[in-house]
């Protein structure tokens, strides 16, 4: 397979879709369909499975609750919920453009965690999945499949971009030079003091991921072979 220029990789929930928001109706829809208690039970639930498996699976959650209450008709309506979800209203601003913009330096393509079912709808039915021409990797672990990302996507640079300074760092460590590393500042884990003092500073920060628009592909490639920028070095396309 021919080794492209760059290839760029693109995380899903909190980089180019509010999965915070996701979260925030789906705990309103619990709390109304289950009550309170119950609510907290599912979320127990889905932190220990989070736990377990290393990544959010929403689905998973919801069937071990429904061995703890068979008869909980209201089961149907949270499977509806989750499954109908209007995942292409939550769509950070300037997502899509970001997509498109990104495509003009190479492939772009997916690169997310999770389960084998909801990540997936939630990627299509999103407008993602069309949008990287169904180029899209679901790991358990994505940091540890970089081999079989750069098979499957070979090329002599990488410009990754994701909310987890965990993630960021892991594949810096993993490719050097040969990635830049982007961290656009949304949802929890980019706000979270004590999660984003344990790791280096990413080659680029943005407060927003529409900012990836004011930045040019020499810029992206320097800032990755020169280690830490800041926001604020954009340069205008």
């Amino acid at each position: 397979m021919a080794r492209n220029k760059v290839v760029v990789l693109l995380d899903v929930d909190n980089t180019l879709l509010d999965n915070d928001r996701i979260v925030a109706d789906l705990m309103r829809h619990l709390e109304q369909v289950f009550g309170h208690d119950r609510q907290q039970r599912y979320w127990t639930l889905f932190e220990d499975i989070r736990i377990e498996l290393g990544y959010a699976d929403y689905l998973g959650a919801l069937q071990r609750y429904r061995v703890e209450h068979p008869r909980d008709t209201h089961l149907l309506s949270v499977s509806s919920f989750l499954v109908n979800y209007p995942f292409a209203n939550r769509l950070f601003p300037n997502s899509l453009d970001v997509v498109d913009h990104c495509k003009q330096w190479g492939p772009t393509a997916i690169l997310s965690d999770g389960d084998v079912v909801f990540q997936p709808r939630k990627v299509e039915c999103s407008g993602l999945f069309e949008a990287v021409d169904r180029n899209v990797l679901i790991y358990v672990h994505k940091e540890l499949e970089l081999e079989d990302v750069a098979r499957r996507y070979p090329a002599e640079h990488y410009i990754l971009v994701d909310d987890k300074l965990r993630i960021l760092t892991a594949v810096k460590q993993a490719w050097g030079k040969r990635v830049t590393t982007v961290f656009p500042r949304q949802g929890h884990y980019a706000h979270d003091p004590v999660e984003v003092s344990k790791y280096p500073q990413a080659d680029v920060t943005l407060e927003r991921i529409g900012e990836l628009l004011n930045y040019d592909l020499p810029t992206l490639l320097a800032a990755g072979r020169a280690g830490s920028v800041g926001s604020g070095t954009a340069r205008s396309v």
